[in-house]
């Protein structure tokens, strides 16, 4: 019986102990902001955690930008926005990562499946902001985040080097290049130089 009761105990500090680490809808919120465009912010759905560590949308949108707040369960701070054409193709990502599939798995899977239709991809391109930042940057009590760093991309499915003229690598600061070209993930990089 105190076996039973000590597991008991342990179960519910550290279910306690995870809802803690989930900061409230609010500054989840604020936090997945910072990665939109000020134009965009006012009107962008948002997703975060509830306190039991579930996905969920933290707030209804009425334009065409989709926010994701941090992951509490995730290294370090990362935030992001993106089109909401590019929501399968992102949805079916955090699918695939539930089932416990690898980084590779991920990509061969929603390859065969945007080849095949299954899976929607933007036909005219779609951008992601994505701002991250270190863990000890990241006040998830307060919101706040010190020295922040935003980089965007543009998804273009099935674009290459040669469709598009862009290098396969960067070759200056903020150059845009092609990544994963020739798939149904191919998007320009551009990552400004930090301060």
């Amino acid at each position: 019986m105190k076996k039973f009761i000590l597991l008991i105990s342990m179960t519910l500090l550290s279910i306690l102990a995870f809802s803690q680490t989930i900061p409230t809808p609010e500054v989840q919120i604020k936090t997945a902001l910072m990665a939109a465009p000020d134009e965009m912010k006012e009107g962008a759905m948002i997703y975060g955690y509830d306190t039991q560590g579930n996905f969920t949308v933290l707030r209804n949108g009425s334009n065409d930008l989709i926010c994701l707040a941090d992951d509490p369960n995730s290294p370090g701070f990362n935030v992001s926005c993106y089109h909401k054409d590019l929501d399968p193709f992102m949805e079916r990502g955090r699918q695939l990562k539930k089932e416990g599939k690898s980084a590779k798995e991920i990509f061969d899977i929603r390859e065969e499946e945007a080849k095949s239709g299954k899976l929607k991809m933007p036909k005219s391109g779609a951008t992601l902001f994505v701002l991250s930042a270190d863990a000890e940057d990241y006040n998830d009590k307060t919101g706040e985040v010190d020295d922040p760093y935003l980089r965007y991309v543009v998804y273009i499915p099935w674009a290459t080097s040669e469709s598009t003229g862009l290098p396969l690598r960067p070759y200056g600061p903020a150059m845009p290049w092609i990544m994963d070209p020739g798939t149904h993930r191919a998007h320009i990089m551009i990552n400004p130089p930090r301060d």
